[in-house]
């Protein structure tokens, strides 16, 4: 039997969902749990066109193994308009054999996003991606106000979850939440002992 890890679920098409990615990944691995990164492929406007099986530089792509197996999730995108990104919808739409066999059920979950503007849609988006994982019967947890971060940021954060306001780097709020809810969800998961 595998060991348990936490699935880091993110599409990110210039980087600022990675980057709450890797933070929440170092949350979780505080823990003492893996933490899974994975990623989804573009969607094309052009039927015809395929991506490798393997994308040619960072986290590789999320089989439906990765998803299956995993202990908790934290699902990332981008905002597209108020809304999650494409190429993750199009991917939680091929779970449908995973919702038939509850292969989610009972395991944690939470939701990050990453918006251009501070009233860009993040909350929206964050409950557009807690949709599916309630489909799937998963537990979902944010991020409670015992974070002090949440009362002290003027970027990102939230307490439907991490949240970024594009800009270069992180700030020191984003990155403390980030880690807070990995964290969170490694310990829901160790509690919970869904693997």
């Amino acid at each position: 039997m595998p060991s348990p890890y936490i699935l880091v679920l993110y599409y990110s098409r210039h980087g600022h969902v990675k980057m709450l990615a890797d933070q929440i990944a170092l949350g979780i691995e505080s823990t003492g749990l893996e933490a899974r990164l994975r990623t989804v492929p573009a969607v094309s406007t052009v039927c015809e066109a395929t991506e490798e099986d393997i994308p040619s530089s960072g986290d590789i792509f999320c089989t439906e193994d990765d998803i299956a197996n995993c202990s908790g999730l934290l699902l990332g995108s981008p905002t597209r308009f108020g809304n999650m990104a494409a190429p993750l919808k199009y991917f939680l739409d091929g779970t449908a054999g995973l919702w038939m066999n509850g292969a989610l059920v009972d395991k944690p979950a939470g939701a990050f996003t990453s918006t251009s503007s501070l009233h860009g849609g993040q909350e929206s988006t964050l409950l557009t991606m807690m949709i599916p994982l309630l489909h799937h019967g998963m537990v979902l947890a944010g991020i409670p106000y015992s974070e002090s971060a949440l009362t002290t940021t003027r970027s990102g954060g939230t307490p439907y979850g991490a949240t970024h306001v594009q800009s270069e780097s992180l700030s020191e709020e984003e990155i403390k939440l980030c880690q807070a809810q990995g964290k969170r969800i490694a310990m829901l998961a160790s509690k919970l002992n869904t693997n």
